[in-house]
């Protein structure tokens, strides 16, 4: 039986964007109940903040002394990565910067990147991802009609983090995730980026390329390399007093990076991606779920989110056309094909093989070992 449409009165996330949306006795939505959970356990403030990252670099100085780079720090030209590249130096610590390259930069990504490693003097290493393979996922995913055509290269940037990491025995991995600004995405937004299983189900029904240098990232080689191999990750941003519109600000005066005008839009196929294929075709705002997040952690107020929700995702009507046009060219299609593409059933990424069926079946044996390991413990 379908819901009767509500929206929430603290976001502005609704029925229609999460099925299994839930509302508290004042209205207040179970998204926004996420998002605090997920801040008690990962936003820290005052002292305990404080000893965190006090914590953490010495922790990394320590380490590193006799090395050439005590921690590595991937970077896309965005605001988070450059604000924590930018912390890195004020903390006197020595990163290697790593950027992955999936054919897909925008020239104000390349030029933040580029403005980045010559003011604050850091080596760049560039890790670029074989365009043939990654262009032959990208359409096999638009083949499969599945809504997370990103996976490829979210899934792709962190291999190469964690591959580059390895092979250069760099222990600690900086990354720029923070809770305050990208909280959590319902499972209507987005699909499991280590997802591989789903990965190569669909590339192998729908893509033409053999997949020789693509860099996989799946639960187990993640698992492996940060239990076995003993890399860390830390989320610094999340220890600190993160608020966007100011370090936008910031940066540009202190680095001189230019905003390129949307979360992630430093990338252009990633730009469209969200402002035109997952709108259009999947119905899906991804907006809506960012500005909830900064209205939860105080950075926007409710209104100005309805407002900013009511302007187009495309920061203009002719950069649209103007990315159309590209990533069609460049994808080595049709206007035909691409019509065709968006035209097709929608499909749910575990229509295919997907490692949450293994969860799924998982799930009750997962449950009743933390049951078993509460009674052991004593704790309730």
């Amino acid at each position: 039986m379908k819901k009767d449409y509500q929206i929430c009165t603290r976001c502005i996330m609704d029925t229609n964007d999460y099925p299994q949306i839930t509302f508290d006795s004042s209205g207040v939505c179970s998204i926004c109940h996420i998002y605090d959970d997920l801040a008690k356990r990962t936003v820290k403030r005052g002292d305990s903040a404080k000893e965190a990252l006090q914590s953490m670099i010495t922790e990394i100085k320590t380490w590193g002394k006799k090395r050439e780079y005590d921690c590595l720090i991937g970077v896309s030209g965005g605001v988070d990565s450059t604000y924590l590249a930018y912390l890195a130096k004020q903390w006197g610590l020595r990163p290697l910067i790593l950027h992955v390259d999936n054919g897909w930069n925008t020239e104000l990504s390349v030029m933040n990147i580029e403005n980045l490693v010559k003011k604050l003097g850091y080596d760049l290493f560039t890790y670029v991802i074989d365009w043939n393979e990654i262009r032959d996922l990208q359409l096999a995913y638009m083949k499969a009609s599945v809504l997370d055509i990103d996976v490829p290269t979210d899934n792709a940037y962190a291999a190469a983090v964690f591959k580059i990491a390895n092979e250069k025995k760099i222990k600690y991995i900086l990354t720029g995730h923070n809770t305050v600004t990208e909280g959590w995405l319902p499972p209507t937004f987005t699909h499991f980026k280590y997802d591989i299983i789903n990965m190569k189900a669909i590339h192998k029904k729908f893509g033409s390329v053999p997949l020789k240098s693509f860099p996989y990232l799946g639960v187990a080689r993640g698992w492996y390399l940060m239990k076995v191999k003993g890399l860390t990750t830390y989320s610094p941003l999340n220890w600190i007093d993160y608020d966007k519109a100011e370090v936008k600000k910031f940066i540009q005066n202190e680095l001189g990076w230019r905003d390129y005008g949307g979360k992630h839009y430093e990338n252009i196929f990633t730009r469209f991606y969200q402002g035109y294929i997952l709108y259009k075709k999947f119905g899906v705002d991804k907006r809506k779920s960012h500005l909830s997040t900064l209205i939860c952690s105080g950075q926007i107020s409710r209104e100005a989110a309805i407002e900013e929700i009511q302007k187009n995702p495309y920061p203009t009507e002719e950069l649209l056309l103007e990315d159309r046009e590209y990533v069609i060219k460049k994808l080595g299609i049709t206007e035909e094909e691409f019509e065709r593409l968006m035209s097709l059933p929608i499909k749910a990424h575990t229509d295919y093989p997907s490692i949450l069926h293994w969860y799924d079946r998982l799930r009750p044996y997962v449950r009743a070992a933390r049951k078993v390991k509460k009674a052991i413990s004593g704790k309730p």
